[in-house]
């Protein structure tokens, strides 16, 4: 058989010459054998069971045969189209799988060379970033879990919610950007100026006993050393049945000598928060010397974050019943955590955008944060 197309008035020839059959299947495995790539054995198998293939046009042309020898020859021709299939499979399989194993050898890398220099070698990542990796490597192994919401909040949710009354000057617009008409003036919406919110809504959704925190971009009015308009916080809350103040300071104990990989011997002292009662402001012990602030011993101490027990108020406005459940809360700002950890002197830099100073103070994108591995790289 030569390489002419077949037509449908070939199936007399197909009936009645066995050496012309086997004419066509030689013709067809030889074809299969020469495609050498993909795209050749994908045309062999339109070429023979297209919809204008060869034994397309054969079966096509099986209306045209005598009533008497139309099954015998409708089922050779059944068993040179499954034929025909399994050739073409079994070639499709071993060029895909040569074609794989040439493009593994073609793009296969040495992972034990070093890092040639360019954008892989320069990259950094923010502190900020690895701070808050480690922050979420310690609290997922006191058993907290993260809740996250949205940057854009209502007064409810920053003020009301959480026992801030009307007249309170954290809500004056000195201190806080409110978005003009968003909400209307019954319902003004504001950048969050804490994570907070966050708390509330977590508490309207679960039913005690639970562990979160709550970590995320927060915003106000105030720009110097150690402030900057927007910033980073992580809270902390756990709500349950007799929680007490001892179960706060085990906590904010264990958290900081996590973080700082160091003992931590902590100071607390009265204060006042909304949400909270009895607050306290939380104090590690520090040395200072050389322009730099040392964590884990000294005769010094540093203000470091403000906690307290969760107000009954606060908990009755999430529909929680404070004379069964009680809580605590924390929180401490991210940007604060990374200055003191890794001696970064002022806090705008975080947000220049200089690579020079990314350089200096960031950390290898590779780089995982683990409490067996150790969180500082």
């Amino acid at each position: 058989m030569g390489k002419r197309n077949l037509s449908e008035s070939d199936i007399e020839l197909f009936r009645t010459s066995p050496e012309w059959r086997e004419s066509l299947k030689k013709e067809i495995m030889r074809q299969a054998d020469e495609a050498q790539t993909s795209t050749d054995i994908e045309a062999v198998r339109i070429r023979t069971l297209g919809k204008n293939g060869s034994v397309t046009a054969l079966l096509k042309g099986l209306g045209a045969l005598p009533a008497a020898s139309r099954k015998e020859t409708g089922q050779a021709l059944n068993a040179l189209r499954e034929w025909s299939e399994g050739v073409v499979s079994a070639r499709t399989r071993e060029v895909h799988a040569r074609e794989r194993e040439a493009r593994l050898l073609r793009e296969r890398a040495d992972v034990g060379l070093p890092v040639s220099a360019g954008a892989a070698a320069e990259g950094r990542l923010h502190p900020l970033s690895e701070v808050g990796d480690e922050l979420l490597a310690v609290f997922a192994a006191m058993g907290y879990e993260v809740e996250q919401g949205p940057d854009i909040e209502s007064e409810r949710y920053n003020f009301a919610a959480l026992n801030i009354g009307a007249h309170h000057p954290a809500r004056d617009m000195h201190d806080t950007f409110y978005l003009p008409g968003a909400g209307g003036e019954d319902a003004p919406t504001l950048l969050r100026t804490h994570t907070s919110p966050v708390q509330i809504r977590a508490m309207e959704r679960r039913q005690p006993p639970f562990r979160i925190i709550a970590p995320g971009r927060t915003y106000r009015r105030d720009s110097d050393q150690t402030h900057t308009p927007m910033f980073h916080q992580v809270e902390g809350l756990v709500v349950g049945e007799d929680i007490h103040m001892g179960h706060l300071k085990g906590a904010l104990e264990q958290f900081l000598e996590m973080f700082f990989e160091v003992k931590a011997e902590l100071r607390l002292r009265p204060s006042f928060f909304p949400f909270t009662e009895p607050s306290l402001e939380v104090d590690v012990r520090c040395s200072r010397g050389g322009g730099e602030i040392s964590i884990g011993g000294g005769d010094d101490w540093l203000e470091i974050l403000g906690c307290g027990m969760v107000h009954p108020k606060v908990l009755g406005n999430c529909g929680i019943d404070s004379q069964r459940h009680q809580g605590f809360a924390f929180g401490i700002g991210i940007d604060r955590l990374a200055m003191l950890k890794y001696g970064i002197p002022d806090l705008r830099a975080f947000f220049d955008g200089d690579a020079r100073w990314l350089r200096h103070y960031g950390f290898a994108p590779a780089h995982v944060p683990s409490l067996e591995g150790g969180l500082a790289p």
